[in-house]
């Protein structure tokens, strides 16, 4: 009879997985939502009545933990490094070509990736059983997420191979639909909303009640593995493949090549296609692909000498100016403020840009209802670049700037220069 019992709770267990799999990481359903959910409630009744053969690998232990009162530290086992940021074809081209001058008598490869804008974890795997998960804090020392990691579906929580080790680097995020359904949640009960996707990831794994983590629906991309036992990988796109065949969720959309040309069309792209995926990116990352080249190319303190990011020109989008308010410094200086019809860009909902002062208004004719263009300086600070003029009906009105204080009533004074 126990035998039995204990065949029929892991044939459920392999059944749930492969349709999470499926589910979550391939985003090909293979069965309807009432027969999973039938699947699962056995699957449930069944460890509730034989707990002796529940195990930590379960589907059903992905929640249930009590909330932390803190998160401990860990210390990672490798420097958890930064990128050197290359914002020009040129200096892209000129990375790839010294590397490939050291290594005359090799074809060296090169690797293009999404550059993912999430929170870098660790994950550490120990006989296939995910056993822990950490930020990337300063590089050195991060912070223990492991029960929040482990609510997120596209997470094994045991690898489809049991490796002695096993550990990887990944990409936490919020695809745009959950970031913006979270908001909308958000401002129906009053609550503060997230600037961008971005900082939605982090602070919802940064939760202490994974319960709230679970909620928000966290993705991942595992992009790298940093240890592994009993597997021997020599390239980075090898690595890539073994994860997947592990059942981590792996970015597709990458290309190996060892032409320079090929590696900037190929980042073209990744800019052009950009703006039809789901989920945020801030540039592309090129990696060489041999582990054995990487060794000698090094290091720096902070980055590796064998990638870089390139990162990506600010988004511009057209929006609606529907006003210009007028915000009060601490020091009293009055600054013109565009209230814009929400438009999406650059991972985040811009409602308001800055006009930084009347000067500028008059010198860009900057008028209330224009059609404007904006963007976000450095991807963080929306700004009006311009009004489109061709898209000008004759409605709209010329800004003066405010004779008194909207706080104090005071006269307003004008300072030349």
């Amino acid at each position: 009879m126990s035998d039995s019992i204990k065949n029929e709770i892991n044939r459920l267990k392999d059944l749930i997985n492969y349709y999470n799999y499926k589910y979550y990481t391939e985003d090909a359903p293979v069965i309807t939502d009432s027969e999973y959910d039938r699947l699962y409630e056995k699957l449930v009744e069944l460890e509730t009545r034989y707990p002796e053969y529940a195990t930590p690998d379960s589907p059903t232990r992905r929640v249930g933990a009590k909330p932390l009162e803190k998160f401990e530290k860990v210390q990672h086992s490798y420097q958890m490094q930064s990128l050197l940021d290359v914002f020009d074809p040129d200096s892209a081209r000129k990375f790839v070509v010294d590397i490939q001058k050291l290594f005359p008598d090799t074809v060296c490869e090169f690797v293009i990736e999404e550059k993912i804008d999430g929170l870098s974890v660790s994950l550490l795997y120990e006989n296939g059983l995910l056993v822990r998960a950490a930020t990337r804090g300063d590089g050195f020392t991060g912070e223990d997420v492991t029960l929040n990691i482990r609510t997120i579906p596209t997470v094994p929580l045991r690898l489809k191979e049991d490796l002695p080790l096993l550990e990887v680097r990944g990409e936490v995020f919020m695809s745009k639909k959950e970031f913006l359904r979270l908001n909308r949640l958000n401002e129906e009960k009053g609550l503060p909303v997230f600037a961008n996707p971005r900082n939605a990831a982090a602070g919802s794994l940064r939760q202490l009640d994974p319960e709230i983590t679970k909620s928000r629906k966290l993705d991942i991309f595992v992009f790298e593995v940093r240890r592994i036992e009993g597997k021997e990988i020599l390239s980075h796109s090898h690595g890539l493949e073994l994860l997947a065949q592990l059942g981590l969720k792996i970015n597709t959309h990458y290309r190996v090549t060892s032409d320079p040309d090929q590696v900037l069309e190929y980042i073209q792209r990744i800019h052009e296609y950009r703006k039809d995926l789901d989920y945020d990116i801030d540039g592309a990352v090129i990696k060489l692909n041999q582990l054995d080249l990487r060794e000698i190319v090094g290091s720096t303190a902070k980055a590796p000498k064998w990638a870089f990011a390139y990162k990506f020109p600010a988004e511009q989008k057209e929006t609606i100016l529907k006003d210009i308010t007028i915000q009060v410094g601490r020091t009293g200086v009055l600054t013109p403020t565009a209230e814009l019809e929400p438009v999406f860009i650059s991972g985040s909902r811009v409602a308001r840009a800055t006009l930084h002062n009347y000067d500028l208004i008059k010198e860009k004719d900057i008028r209330i209802g224009d059609t404007v263009l904006i963007q976000k300086a450095g991807d963080i600070i929306p700004e009006v670049i311009r009004p489109v003029i061709e898209k000008r009906t004759g409605s709209e009105k010329i800004f003066e700037m405010p004779e008194n204080c909207p706080e104090c009533g005071s006269k307003v004074v004008r300072q030349e220069g």
